[in-house]
């Protein structure tokens, strides 16, 4: 998160709370003429498995957030304001949100490259002292939290049933034939041709 969104972020913290819901994180976009600032909420994990954010969560965060950014007023100038769930490509702010999806892979942008990358996709392996573990096709990539832009999980389409199982190559296989040489049974055998 930039520090404007931090700022923001730490701004509506209790709002969100006192709702009943967890502010996960916030993206702050600004733009000439009017910024993007969005939200995104989650239900408490006690709650987790047992109910989802719905539109009336998002409804009702919105209306509260609001008024009180009108009232502290933490953003010069117009912005249009988003409040969402994560989704399944969940969005990942703090390294404890990491810790949750150790196993999962992720998509992250650097904020300054790091071995040559500034983006990257890969398997979160473990989270420690605020630097995060990722194995990136077999090499292991260690990065400072702080240094993380921004990063979402990459959903598994496959099981997940939105994208088709991949197939299978074909093994190339001799034909089979039993210890004889004869063809094995369920196979016919080929007729010799007949000499003219």
């Amino acid at each position: 998160m930039s520090e404007k969104a931090s700022q923001i972020a730490n701004l509506l913290v209790p709002t969100v709370q006192a709702l009943g819901l967890e502010l996960l994180g916030v993206e702050y976009l600004p733009a000439p003429g009017s910024a993007m600032l969005r939200l995104y909420i989650d239900v408490v994990e006690a709650e987790r498995g047992t109910r989802t954010v719905d539109i009336d969560d998002c409804e009702a965060v919105s209306r509260e957030v609001s008024a009180q950014l009108d009232v502290e007023d933490p953003i010069s100038g117009n912005y249009t304001l988003e409040v969402s769930s994560p989704g399944i490509e969940r969005p990942l702010f703090k390294a404890e949100q990491f810790a949750r999806f150790i196993g999962e892979e992720a998509k992250v942008v650097l904020k300054v490259p790091q071995d040559g990358r500034r983006r990257l996709t890969a398997r979160i392996v473990s989270v420690n002292a605020g630097r995060i573990l990722f194995d990136a096709d077999g090499i292991d990539v260690d990065v400072a939290h702080d240094n993380i832009e921004k990063a979402k999980l990459v959903p598994d389409w496959v099981a997940l049933g939105i994208a088709p199982q991949p197939k299978k190559q074909p093994s190339k296989q001799k034909p089979n034939k039993s210890a004889a040489g004869k063809p094995a049974a369920g196979k016919p055998a080929k007729k010799p041709a007949k000499k003219k």
